[in-house]
């Protein structure tokens, strides 16, 4: 069976979102006078939700008295100013036109908040992407393969006909806890070693690499 349904990762992945999360993880930093953090600390800290990210942050994490109000004040100022630099990485929306006019089916699946993710994918992604589901109360985030489901679910495709496409260890397990084969990209907030340290199999360095590797994944070992 082949491969006609692309689920992808986000942040790291579709859009390059670091410098508009730091700006917000270090606007809540200082309101409560906290050490803030930079690109590059920033980007070692994403990937497991928002929740995760600000107890990655804050010194003491969960155990800090300021850190429901840090997260609160991170995720409004997050929602206004979360298109401030964020943008597709190079190649994104190319690939994306030509996979849509193909016939590909293709969702998104993130960590991030729900209410961001749907914004995000209807802003920039429109009308490309069929699904976003993000962080919320009812689908437990990735790596459980809850949102990879729900993703497949909506777009009634079969494991076999999808691949999932994301730039981080948490990735590469989601994919794996889903039964679906995973294109890691080097491009985003982990590198090319990184990724092979964590059982990458496919790593691609653009997105014109896509297209190849999703024949890849259709014919492991080929």
């Amino acid at each position: 069976m082949s491969i006609n349904t692309i689920i992808f990762d986000l942040d790291g992945t579709l859009l390059n979102t670091l410098t508009d999360l730091t700006n917000s993880v270090n606007h809540a930093m200082k309101k409560y006078h906290l050490p803030t953090h930079s690109q590059d600390s920033v980007r070692q800290m994403v990937g497991n939700g928002v929740t995760v990210l600000m107890e990655r942050a804050i010194p003491g994490g969960k155990s800090h008295p300021a850190f429901d109000n840090c997260l609160k004040d991170f995720k409004e100022h997050y929602e206004i100013h979360k298109k401030d630099f964020t943008k597709p990485f190079p190649g994104i929306m190319e690939f994306l036109k030509e996979a849509y006019k193909s016939g590909y089916k293709m969702a998104v699946v993130s960590n991030k908040f729900d209410l961001a993710v749907k914004g995000l994918c209807e802003d920039f992604f429109s009308p490309y992407i069929h699904s976003a589901i993000g962080e919320s109360s009812t689908v437990a985030p990735k790596p459980a393969p809850d949102t990879v489901l729900t993703a497949m679910n909506e777009l009634q495709a079969e494991p076999a006909q999808c691949v999932y496409v994301g730039d981080s260890d948490v990735d590469i397990a989601t994919a794996a806890n889903a039964g679906i084969p995973c294109i890691s990209v080097s491009w985003g907030f982990r590198n090319r070693e990184f990724l092979r340290e964590h059982g990458a199999s496919i790593i691609i360095d653009s997105a014109k690499e896509l297209q190849n590797a999703i024949k890849d994944s259709e014919n492991p070992g080929e």
